[in-house]
């Protein structure tokens, strides 16, 4: 009979269950595993297609999460920018590791938020974490895009205290970050003290670096450089090395790197494609962009708007108008940078039904409150000189930036809306807008024209005020305006402190002396001129010959004629043959003025038949001075000037009978003379006379102090020309019609209202009769003033009896 060992049996009865039991675990745990995994799975995939709400779901049913589960979805809403449910989870993980905080401090840095990215960095390593490489690339990456330079430099001595400084990844971050904040030299170097770790990365780095900062030789020579070291490019490398060449017109070493990227493999890229067309654009080469715009699959935007640009530049404006309407009819997306371009267009073609058109196009695509295209559309329509639609677009403006005032504002100045182009410009000061470079040129140009001296000393102290740096085009208007206003010295000061003079510069001061009465001086300066190396344009040769003739230098102007296309290659235009006639009307060489006139190269203008008029004034020459009338009666026929001249000619030989006829004929011809005018600025105020005017404030004063000039003249020898009163009076009429001519009752208030010793600067719209010239050299002298007399001719500066003009009456 057989003995149970029964405690044997319940050892090991307890044992199977045991086993059994961790069996079950074992298996429980082996699913719950499975489950884990396959629920990160399921979270990552929601989380990156962005379907974050159900990937929400899914993390709180799951009942056990891991580092990788909180990661995962912490990341799914720093990337989409839901930053207070990443924070609000970041704060309840368990485990926050490095990767943690990274996660979070990237979607900060995604969206820009400098503060709270910066304070996630300082709060990670107050917390014990160490940054690793990828924590310093996304902060560095931050710096970079939004150029924070002190920023980019304090993260760099962390570098430097984690001793990541040798880290590849890390310096490349570092050398993007000073690149993009214009630190190219801390670029560079970063750059050097890498040797060996160099990727293509940190070459690309650097070679968009040198593009971006200007330094296209640099990047250049760098991507050269890459190549030899046998480093891949790819599609960030090339539209870089494209813009360097776009910069210097490099448009062979272009071509080189167009057939490196069709060797590579990236010619269908499209951001090489556009960079390409770029590229050939700017270096003129409009028919390799073409080819390479025409051969792309897709169509780019960016690309066509390259190709238009190129075109514009180019001056194929029916290229580029070509180009945008197959851009509209493929319906492509036009843009703030394409509707630009196309009305930069009909600013050179004047054509205006078509831009019109393209306006009205502008409101259908809901384009008419982009500041870029109206700042277009106002330049546009004022460049074809219709204000009233430049006007009406900068006046609908919601946003008006620097650019729109001075589009507007060079725009009324460029049409001779002098006074409007002031106007705008105090009310663009009082809007807060700043000045820059160009419209403060336009505004100068405004006050030249208009001879408005005080204001254009204040727009030249707003301009000092401003800190702008120095600008050829401001200096320039300067000399201008102030030659203009008469202060010849004032404007070679401003010449004198110029650091970059060009051939318009020279120019307007050589004009701004001959004006003035002082042709030797311009002459002087023509030498300096050319000894400087730089070479006169058509318009210095006018103002040369111009000093020339008020000078009397005729042998100088005869060489200075002659040397224009033999030494410069320009043809003398009619303004030249004019200056010619006149030195040698003055020279009292009429008949050699008369060969010149006729042996002429180019069809005799108004300004030429004026010339030789003025000259038979002078010398008597009654039949070549019937001929130039005759011409200008035909070339301006409204013009009274040639009929009141030829008249005074036929009355001084006596011929009276043909002067009444010419008087007649302007009568029938309803032809009147112009009314005289003068203008004299006091305290910011211009005071504006007419002959025998008795409608200013101060009339009782101004005609009381008239009769004490012409006591006083008479006294030191002055004899009035009754040549020039109206010939219907007695002599006594006459006498008292000359004392009241405009020029002399502005001489008078500017007696009465300027302080004694001030200069009296007084214009005039036409040329100041021979009478009022002699009586102004008698005032000067008897009252000891400089008087600075601008007509329509030149400067008079009249001192102590003597004016600048040399008396060529």
């Amino acid at each position: 009979m057989i003995k149970l060992n029964f405690k044997f049996l319940d050892l090991s009865f307890k044992s199977f269950h045991q086993c059994i039991h961790v069996r079950t675990m074992h298996f429980h745990f082996a699913n719950s595993s499975q489950s884990k995994i396959d629920s990160n799975r399921v979270l990552n995939g929601l989380s990156k297609s962005g379907r974050i709400n159900e990937a929400r779901k899914l993390f709180d049913k799951m009942p056990e999460r891991d580092e990788f589960t909180w990661n995962t979805l912490i990341a799914a809403y720093a990337t989409s920018g839901k930053l207070t449910e990443a924070i609000q989870l970041f704060k309840e993980t368990p485990i926050k590791s490095s990767v943690t905080w990274n996660l979070l401090i990237s979607g900060y840095c995604l969206h820009g938020m400098e503060t709270e990215a910066f304070y996630l960095f300082s709060r990670m390593q107050f917390e014990g974490q160490r940054p690793n490489q990828y924590t310093m690339g996304t902060i560095l990456r931050l710096c970079s895009t939004l150029g924070l330079l002190q920023r980019g430099k304090q993260v760099h001595g962390n570098v430097i205290k984690t001793q990541f400084e040798s880290n590849d990844y890390v310096v490349t971050g570092l050398v993007d970050m000073y690149a993009k904040c214009n630190c190219i030299l801390e670029a560079e170097y970063l750059f050097i003290m890498m040797p060996n770790k160099r990727n293509h990365v940190m070459w690309t780095a650097m070679v968009a670096g040198y593009s971006q900062n200007g330094e296209a030789f640099k990047a250049i020579e760098c991507y050269r450089d890459m190549v030899v070291e046998g480093v891949a490019s790819n599609q960030f490398t090339f539209p870089s090395v494209l813009t360097a060449c776009a910069m210097v017109q490099a448009r062979n070493f272009g071509a080189q790197v167009h057939s490196f990227i069709v060797r590579s493999g990236f010619e269908a890229n499209v951001f090489v494609q556009s960079a390409l067309i770029d590229m050939y654009a700017k270096c003129r080469d409009l028919d390799s962009a073409l080819i390479v715009l025409e051969n792309m699959e897709v169509d780019d935007v960016v690309s066509w708007n390259s190709m238009l640009v190129g075109c514009v530049r180019q001056g194929c404006e029916e290229e580029a108008l070509s180009l945008f309407r197959k851009m509209h009819a493929r319906d492509m997306k036009l843009g703030n940078f394409t509707y630009p371009s196309v009305l930069n267009c009909f600013a050179s073609t004047k054509d205006m039904n078509n831009a019109m058109s393209v306006h009205c196009l502008i409101i259908k695509t809901g384009f008419e409150a982009s500041k870029l295209v109206n700042n277009a559309l106002v330049d546009m329509y004022a460049k074809q000189g219709n204000m009233d639609c430049a006007f009406q677009v900068f006046n609908h403006m919601p946003n008006k930036d620097v650019v729109s005032w001075t589009s507007l504002v060079t725009g009324c100045a460029r049409n001779n809306h002098h006074e409007e182009a002031l106007k705008l410009f105090c009310d663009m000061r009082l809007a807060g807008i700043h000045p820059d470079h160009v419209v403060l040129a336009s505004a100068l140009s405004a006050c030249a024209e208009l001879t408005v001296l005080e204001l254009g000393q204040q727009v030249h102290a707003n301009f000092v005020k401003s800190g702008l740096q120095s600008s050829t085009s401001v200096d320039n208007s300067l000399v201008t305006m102030y030659a203009k206003c008469g202060c010849i010295d004032d404007a070679s000061r401003v010449f004198d402190y110029m650091q970059i003079r060009d051939a318009v510069t020279w120019t307007a001061l050589i004009v701004g002396y001959a004006r003035n009465g002082k042709g030797k001086d311009s002459v002087r300066f023509y030498d300096q001129m050319i000894a400087s190396g730089t070479k006169p344009d058509y318009i210095t040769f006018i103002g040369l010959l111009f000093a020339c003739s008020h000078a009397g230098l005729l042998e100088r102007g005869r060489l200075y004629f002659a040397s224009m296309e033999k030494e410069y290659g320009i043809k003398p235009g009619p303004e030249h043959y004019a200056c010619m006639i006149d030195l040698l009307g003055r020279s009292g060489k009429l008949v050699e003025a008369e060969m010149l006139l006729n042996e002429m190269d180019v069809e005799p203008d108004a300004t030429v038949w004026k010339a030789i008029l003025a000259a038979c004034r002078v010398q008597g020459n009654l039949e070549l001075g019937e001929r130039a009338a005759k011409n200008l009666f035909e070339l301006e026929s409204k013009n009274a000037v040639p009929y009141i001249m030829l008249s005074n000619m036929y009355s001084a030989a006596g011929k009276w009978e043909d002067a009444a006829r010419i008087r007649r004929t302007m009568k029938w011809k309803g032809i009147s003379k112009e009314p005289g005018c003068s203008w004299i600025e006091v305290n910011s105020r211009v005071h504006t006379f007419m002959s025998e005017d008795r409608g200013h404030s101060r009339t009782t004063e101004i005609y009381s102090k008239i009769d004490e000039i012409m006591v006083l003249i008479k006294e030191a020898g002055y004899e009035p020309d009754i040549s020039f009163a109206l010939h219907n009076m007695d002599k006594e009429g006459k006498e008292l019609g000359l004392a009241y001519h405009s020029e002399k009752l502005a001489v008078a208030f500017g007696l009465l209202s300027l302080p004694r010793g001030a200069p009296i600067r007084i214009f005039k719209n036409l040329r100041v009769c021979g009478d009022c010239h002699t009586a102004m050299k008698y005032i000067s002298k008897v009252f000891h003033r400089h008087i600075i007399l601008r007509d329509s001719n030149c400067f008079h500066h009249l001192k102590e009896g003597q004016c600048s003009c040399g008396d060529y009456w």
